[in-house]
């Protein structure tokens, strides 16, 4: 099991309640239906993730307008180092990318798991 903060279980409650639309999107649209199982809202150490496929290991972050600031950059950084080192993988698309080229966010996922699945 991997290490996580208890009192973020409440907000990631929250959050997959009130998923954005580009959340809603992918998990209906593809993740939900997959033939690995995804989770929503992850808490792993101090951080509750998008999405998380244990099996393979792998994280899915989407990230808004807020992500493009260099101070989030090197937040986001940090926490993708933080996961790296527990030996995950953070694959991180935009909104914009989910919009516009959504089955290549899927196929570049199913990628990413054949990789992570060797």
């Amino acid at each position: 099991m991997l290490p996580y903060n208890k009192a973020n279980v409440p907000l990631a409650r929250e959050l997959r309640a009130n998923a954005t639309p580009w959340e809603r999107r992918l998990w209906h649209g593809f993740l939900r239906n997959h033939h690995l199982r995804w989770q929503r809202q992850k808490p792993i150490l101090d951080y509750i993730v998008d999405f998380y496929c244990d099996k393979a290991k792998l994280i899915v972050e989407l990230d808004g307008g807020g992500h493009y600031t260099p101070e989030q950059h090197r937040k986001d950084q940090s926490r993708t180092d933080d996961l790296d080192d527990l030996g995950l993988m953070v694959l991180r698309y935009t909104n914009i990318d989910v919009d516009r080229h959504f089955q290549a966010v899927c196929d570049d996922i199913d990628a990413r798991i054949e990789q992570r699945m060797r």
